[in-house]
Parts: structure tokens; C-alpha cells; sequence
């Protein structure tokens, strides 16, 4: 939920995903509620200045790839329900990225069931993510539309 251009912080922290669905189900019949997906994170330059540039947005798959690369233990914080990793560039810049893991996207799967929704849809489906499919035969009988 947030954006390229806004601060280091989870794409979609589980806390405001929840806050929105709350509301969504008090509107409307959750039956018809399509919970988005996002299949990408963001890789951030530090410091981090508003109004400077902007962060790279990477597959879950590229961003394993950069903690491999560069020797980043990867962290996960439980309140957003989100990994996430620290690593210096070859031209000494510092980055943070925060991005998406088996771990996280399950957290977001049992929000489908908890808030009764009809299921998931995707942003930006074609980032490489293998673990999401995973999950997903694993918790949902899947019908595609």
C-alpha cells in the first residue's frame, strides 16, 4: 500500500491490510471482495530523502537473489508480517528492501478465510515468486475465472 516513492517501510504491512478489510466488509458483502495480492517489494537507496528517487521494484525472487548476492541475512518483522534486508551497494550506498516470502503471503491468505472474501487477485503477477503457488494450492481449492 505503499508506493515506490514513499518511505522504507513493508509493501503491505498486515496491520493496514486488515484496517482496509474491516472496512471493505462493513460495505460490502464479502462474498464480493477480491483481496489484492502484491507480488513485489522495493529496493531502497539510503538515506532515504522525500521527494528523492525513487525505489526499484524487485520480484520476490530478485530480492533473494540480492541478499545471496551480497551475504544479507534476511529479517522479518511480526508486526507487518514482512521480510526484509539490509546491504551495502558495490558503490558503498546503504539499501533496505522489503519485499514478499512464503511467510508473509500465508499471513495474507488466512485474511481470504478470517473475513470470509470470495479470493485473491494480483498485482503485477509476471514478477517471478514460485513459493506464492505454492501456498496457495496449499491453503485454497483454486477456480480460475
Amino acid at each position: 500500500m505503499l508506493w515506490s516513492r514513499g518511505p522504507p517501510l513493508p509493501v503491505s504491512p498486515i496491520g493496514e491490510v486488515e484496517k482496509v478489510l474491516r472496512f471493505a466488509v462493513s460495505q460490502i458483502p464479502p462474498k464480493k471482495i477480491m483481496m489484492g495480492v502484491n507480488l513485489y517489494g522495493y529496493d531502497w537507496t539510503l538515506p532515504y530523502m522525500p521527494g528523492g528517487g525513487w525505489a526499484r521494484s524487485v520480484s520476490p525472487q530478485q530480492a533473494l537473489e540480492i541478499a545471496l548476492a551480497n551475504n544479507a541475512a534476511i529479517q522479518y518483522d511480526q508486526k507487518a508480517q514482512a521480510p526484509f534486508f539490509r546491504y551495502r551497494d558495490t558503490r558503498g550506498r546503504n539499501h533496505i528492501v522489503w519485499f514478499e516470502d512464503a511467510r508473509s503471503i500465508q499471513a495474507r491468505y488466512k485474511l481470504v478465510s478470517r473475513f470470509g472474501l470470495r479470493g485473491v487477485s494480483y498485482w503485477v503477477l509476471g514478477n517471478e515468486f514460485p513459493q506464492n503457488w505454492l501456498v496457495l494450492e496449499d491453503m485454497f481449492v483454486i477456480r480460475k475465472l
